[in-house]
């Protein structure tokens, strides 16, 4: 829903997304089992500078102040440094890499949006990107391990998916609410491919032009998967690979820069953020108390917003929020979550996908041609125990 309200949220500082552009997703070990991340940051990098330039017509002068990227698994080296050099931007041009697992490119969004509110720079670029296929392995003492810990000893530290598991037992969110909400993520994005609303943020990687996760076929398929986390006792919740993301490679960017600059650009403003701790057991839960406390302390209510996007890790760990934010009951989904599909349907390149989800708050409401006013949320959970959530408005 619309909300009618004149812009009162924005001032000369206020940084504004304005461009955004991305490489397509690709599961691990397919079409770019061979590219690193910092080859598909670069793309995406060069691409979104131009396009950035491109939207600022009359200021197009403005330098790039700084890339900011998210980046979850490697290969280290600072990322965000390799990948800007890789891109073709001056060596002068400084990056920073940031890790906060999937929120990592939401993260740096918000950091690159604080430099250009403190007036430190004019015009940055901030993302994610994740080579789920090239990561390295890493070893403490000689002994290979899968992950970091996400919480020090003594503390809860399950992984995602079995935390998701446990969302869905705790919360009775059964096997088929959860193959219904990944059914409808890829629908919904099938349709958005063939409206050809995902065309403007594409960048192709090769001969790579397209997503490549998405299925037509996925009702008939989703049902005959096997539970991964539980047994007969339990399937009834059951998380299922049909039901989780896949694990992915891509790179997703954004440019920001202040509304006194954006040059009538029209874009995102990035009005406020909240990144919010909570116990460790359940860390799919994050972005409910993030989202609820953004939500307050701008002295809104959900049903201002026109559009909310979550990452969607896991159908259990998503409906368990969109639920307890009253945007989703056993049978229905509120229209306004995630209407163009979501990583449940795209794919979850780990990283990059808090940038993803505000890419997609840049198609609906900027590209979609939503009024000067209209408010959209990112979040996502963060393993660990976080959530991250992200307001909003559109300007023109």
């Amino acid at each position: 829903m619309s909300n009618s309200q004149p812009p009162t949220r924005v001032n000369a500082s206020t940084p504004v997304v304005v461009a955004v552009a991305r490489t397509p997703f690709t599961t691990r070990g397919a079409q770019f089992a061979n590219i690193g991340a910092e080859k598909l940051a670069g793309v995406a990098i060069a691409a979104v500078a131009e396009r950035a330039h491109k939207a600022l017509d009359g200021k197009s002068d403005l330098e790039i102040d700084g890339v900011y990227l998210g980046n979850c698994m490697g290969p280290g080296g600072n990322l965000a440094r390799v990948s800007t050099l890789a891109a073709g931007l001056p060596v002068e041009t400084p990056a920073m890499t940031i890790d906060t697992q999937c929120a990592s490119a939401l993260t740096a969004i918000v950091v690159a949006g604080q430099s250009i509110t403190s007036g430190n720079a004019q015009l940055v670029i901030a993302g994610g990107s994740e080579s789920a296929s090239t990561a390295p392995v890493r070893s403490i003492d000689g002994v290979p391990y899968a992950r970091a810990p996400f919480a020090p000893d003594g503390f809860d530290d399950p992984d995602m998916g079995p935390a998701a598991q446990a969302l869905a037992i705790r919360n009775q969110i059964t096997r088929t609410e959860q193959d219904a909400y990944a059914i409808r993520s890829h629908r919904l994005a099938l349709a958005a491919v063939e409206a050809g609303v995902i065309d403007a943020e594409l960048i192709a990687v090769g001969e790579t032009e397209t997503d490549k996760s998405l299925s037509a076929n996925i009702g008939q398929m989703i049902g005959r998967l096997s539970p991964l986390y539980v047994d007969s006792t339990e399937a009834e919740f059951a998380v299922t690979g049909g039901n989780s993301s896949r694990n992915s490679d891509g790179a997703v960017v954004v440019a920001l820069t202040s509304e006194s600059n954006r040059n009538q650009a029209p874009g995102l403003a990035l009005i406020d953020s909240v990144t919010l701790g909570k116990s460790t057991d359940l860390p799919g839960i994050g972005p409910v108390g993030a989202v609820q406390k953004l939500l307050a302390r701008n002295n809104l209510s959900m049903d201002e917003i026109e559009a909310f996007e979550i990452v969607e890790a896991f159908g259990a760990q998503t409906l368990s929020v969109l639920k307890a934010l009253g945007l989703a009951t056993e049978k229905t989904v509120d229209d306004r979550v995630c209407t163009q599909g979501g990583s449940l349907a795209f794919g979850h390149p780990w990283g990059a996908s808090g940038a993803f989800v505000v890419t997609r708050l840049f198609s609906r409401l900027v590209n979609g041609g939503s009024p000067a006013g209209s408010l959209g949320l990112a979040t996502v959970a963060v393993g660990g125990g976080m959530g991250v959530a992200v307001l909003f408005e559109v300007v023109r």
